[in-house]
């Protein structure tokens, strides 16, 4: 008995010693690479091309400074501005279809939810000339307005999606409750439903965040003025035919990493515990 005690115990440990090994070099890879960028940033273009793996000869902090000053920064901005309207139009608007298409039982309940999951199928590459005619028509091309209801249409199907397998499984019977005690449905919905709702709020939140800040496809075809464009043409537009200052590139993707790893990094319980939730009923 004791014999076996030992030969299961020796056999947990080795395979929690291989969990373990199994995990540091995962977080090797996911970490490594950012933390390379991170020195690369540092260096000048001839100790990038000459050392790429080695540290810095001289810590050049001046990098950093010089692409947010002469660079990036309006980019940043404008990717900060257009990401916050984005992101909280679509949870708006995907909470308030989710809470209807969850909660009530009308005719064509069934075509709506339908017709919003078809938004899932249509690549973006696909809407590019559509779209375009549609914000020049409006008056939209060339302005924030124009790309926050781009990305809100693209991102409230997947969004509404998850909120909606979310809502399906929270009870009812509290709703009902509270309707008995005299609220309407906007109050269950404000006061009993988004409470409940942090993980998955979060989840979409995260999600859309990610997709608005790091896309420059979009940002480069709706708009035509420097001044409205987001991050990622703003990186790109640092290189030149003439020669491109690499390391400076690097400090520049560094700061537009920043945020979301912050955002992350304090959202990753709701995040986590969202995604896992919502994809049960889905």
């Amino acid at each position: 008995m004791t014999r076996h005690k030992n030969r299961l115990s020796a056999s947990v440990l080795i395979v929690r010693t291989l969990i373990g090994a199994g995990m540091v070099v995962m977080l090797i890879g996911v970490f490594y690479p950012l933390f390379w960028m991170v020195l690369s940033g540092f260096k000048d273009n001839t100790g990038l091309l000459t050392n790429p793996f080695g540290l810095p000869d001289k810590w050049r902090f001046s990098n950093y400074v010089s692409i947010w000053n002469n660079g990036i920064r309006r980019y940043f901005f404008n990717s900060l501005v257009i990401t916050v309207l984005s992101s909280a139009l679509v949870a708006v608007v995907s909470s308030f279809a989710a809470f209807a298409l969850s909660r009530y039982r009308f005719r064509s309940r069934r075509f709506w939810f339908m017709y919003l999951l078809c938004g899932l199928m249509l690549a973006p590459q696909v809407s590019l000339i559509s779209n375009y005619k549609i914000l020049q028509g409006l008056h939209l091309y060339n302005s924030y307005a124009g790309l926050v209801f781009v990305y809100t249409a693209f991102r409230v199907p997947y969004t509404m999606f998850l909120m909606w397998s979310y809502f399906m499984t929270l009870p009812k019977d509290i709703e009902e409750a509270a309707c008995i005690d005299g609220c309407s449905s906007f109050q269950n919905f404000a006061h009993i439903l988004l409470p409940m709702s942090k993980p998955i709020m979060a989840t979409g939140t995260i999600l859309t965040v990610r997709y608005v800040w790091n896309d420059f496809l979009f940002s480069m075809v709706y708009t035509e003025s420097a001044a409205l464009r987001t991050i990622p043409y703003g990186l790109n537009a640092l290189k030149s035919e003439t020669g491109t200052e690499w390391a400076k590139l690097m400090a520049g993707m560094v700061i537009s990493a920043i945020p979301i790893i912050v955002l992350f990094t304090f959202t990753q319980k709701y995040f986590v515990r969202g995604l896992a939730v919502g994809a049960v009923k889905g």
